[in-house]
């Protein structure tokens, strides 16, 4: 199976938090799975870490090695992905998630995420 993993959902993986589902977490750690992280995630986490949002556990540049470390691709923003933004329904306003839903519709991936107003689009969503 191909799939997105959601911002939180990397940041809970790395951090064993109890808020990580028991089925997102075996999804992750399932190696015949293809695993893809958005680089607007890493964008996001840049962003809230400059806010003081967000503290981590870890320095930021070492995100990318212990995503690489679990196999995690990352999935940079193409074009099409931006004209399948273009398409979506503004259900959401949130920019990271609406550009992380416009790659799962184009690649056809699911996405696992806490966040049930992805079930709003044409996406499948796993939590």
């Amino acid at each position: 199976m191909k799939i997105i993993i959601d911002t939180h959902t990397l940041l809970w993986f790395l951090n064993n938090d109890k808020k990580l589902s028991k089925k997102a977490k075996k999804i992750i750690e399932n190696t015949s799975n293809d695993l893809f992280i958005s680089i607007a995630s890493f964008w996001e986490i840049s962003i809230k870490l400059s806010l003081s949002k967000l503290v981590l556990d870890i320095p930021f540049k070492l995100l990318f090695d212990e995503s690489e470390k679990l196999n995690i691709k990352i999935l940079h923003i193409k074009k099409e992905h931006l004209i399948t933004l273009t398409e979506l329904p503004f259900i959401h306003r949130d920019p990271f998630d609406r550009i992380i839903v416009s790659q799962g519709i184009f690649e056809g991936y699911v996405i696992i995420s806490i966040d049930k107003i992805f079930d709003k689009y044409k996406i499948k969503r796993i939590w």
